[in-house]
């Protein structure tokens, strides 16, 4: 069916595989063990030197030499053998690679289509900052900040481990990496996650010990201090609630220091995981969010939805998903004609016809070719948020949804413990 005629009753039948997908991510990491202390200082290194000053701008990353001989490796679901760029490869990456590596880097949440299963028990909830999504690198004596595809954005002493001359660790191992969004009215970094604290890796805890551990560790070491010389910009920790109703209705509609740019939901079991995951989620209404449809340039939402998609080798048209979502294909007359190449992010908009789902999966896309994307941008849309973006047009997730699949559960509970009370 379209998704123009999708109808959303309170207790509503899915439109999508988010929740199979939740269901093999918690699976996925129980699985699999990496060596994360590994991965965290070489993230750590790879912020600190990509190349600066009038190099910037093209985005430079060089991993050291010394991992050169680390073979390849295949350990997803799928069978794919991972990215030629992973952090264990040696290679020199320039421009649209460098952005794509750097940005995969970040743990990026899926647009919220279905409401979890046990949202209420399972998951927390916050507002999302407005602001630029970066990690923050704090290591011998100086603090660095990058954005997702990778570009300097400060440099600066910070109370961090390691991150000032004044507070600078002898131990070489003393660093730290926070994922953090920089608000740029009151000049604060706002932490929203974190991979590594005073060397130590948190790639493998679950969020709920990685927020713990944050909210802790910042107090303790004075980086929610206001500015001062040896620490030119403040950090704060987010308020994070238990995903019932009254945690979902302070997050909501509570007040905030910061502009809210929509509600963020994070699996309590949810270790950090590079790249999409459905284990974290991105919600927005038209409340908690300037920008709830995309815009352009101007700030004007757009007659017909626009998406980006990549063009692989063979003229499919796909998603940033692990694996793709494919959208259709180009003829091969067609891409010569428009000079397009293998790894191209090609705009299109969404015609008449809509998106066609059936069965929770994409049948048909009525695509209507636009050009080449900013060449600034890392990576094509999500599945997910061509999704969101696409209900939110037509028949959008509501928060009176969230709310009553919160009382759906609560109480299926009840009624579980009044039966078995009975028997």
């Amino acid at each position: 069916m379209s998704s123009h005629d999708i109808r959303r009753p309170f207790k509503r039948p899915a439109i999508s595989d988010q929740q199979r997908r939740r269901e093999l991510s918690l699976l996925r990491q129980s699985q699999n063990r990496h060596d994360a202390q590994l991965q965290a200082r070489r993230l750590a290194s790879t912020v600190l030197s990509l190349q600066s000053s009038s190099q910037e701008q093209q985005v430079d990353i060089q991993v050291t030499d010394e991992l050169e001989s680390c073979p390849e490796e295949v350990d997803d679901d799928y069978g794919h053998q991972k990215d030629a760029h992973d952090l264990r490869q040696a290679t020199k990456l320039r421009g649209p690679d460098a952005r794509l590596w750097f940005a995969k880097q970040l743990m990026l949440p899926e647009w919220m289509i279905d409401v979890p299963d046990k949202l209420n028990t399972d998951w927390y909830v916050f507002a999302r900052p407005a602001g630029k999504r970066c990690f923050v690198v704090s290591s011998n004596g100086t603090t660095i900040s990058r954005l997702r595809n990778g570009v300097l954005l400060h440099r600066f002493p910070s109370a961090l481990p390691n991150g000032a001359r004044t507070n600078n660790s002898k131990a070489a191992q003393s660093y730290c990496i926070l994922d953090c969004i920089f608000h740029e009215s009151d000049e604060t970094y706002y932490v929203i996650d974190g991979v590594c604290w005073a060397g130590i890796s948190l790639y493998e805890c679950t969020a709920e010990f990685r927020f713990f551990w944050l909210n802790s560790k910042l107090t303790e070491t004075g980086a929610c201090d206001v500015p001062s010389t040896y620490h030119k910009y403040k950090f704060s920790a987010l308020p994070v609630y238990n995903c019932d109703k009254e945690g979902l209705q302070t997050a909501y509609a509570g007040q905030v220091p910061y502009v809210k740019d929509g509600l963020l939901f994070y699996n309590k079991h949810a270790q950090y995981q590079t790249g999409n995951t459905p284990l974290s989620l991105v919600w927005k209404d038209d409340c908690c969010s300037q920008y709830v449809i995309d815009t352009d340039n101007k700030g004007q939402v757009q007659s017909q939805q626009q998406v980006v998609l990549e063009l692989l080798d063979d003229g499919r048209l796909a998603t940033s998903d692990d694996p793709p979502v494919i959208f259709g294909c180009l003829l091969g007359e067609f891409m010569q004609k428009t000079e397009l190449h293998h790894g191209d992010l090609i705009k299109f908009a969404i015609g008449e016809g809509g998106l066609v789902v059936v069965d929770s999966k994409l049948e048909k896309a009525d695509l209507k070719y636009l050009g080449k994307s900013n060449r600034a941008r890392a990576f094509a849309d999500s599945y997910s948020k061509v999704l969101f973006q696409h209900a939110a047009r037509y028949s959008p997730l509501r928060i009176e949804h969230l709310f009553a699949s919160i009382s759906s559960y609560v109480e299926d509970g009840n009624s579980t413990q009044d039966a078995e009370m009975a028997g």
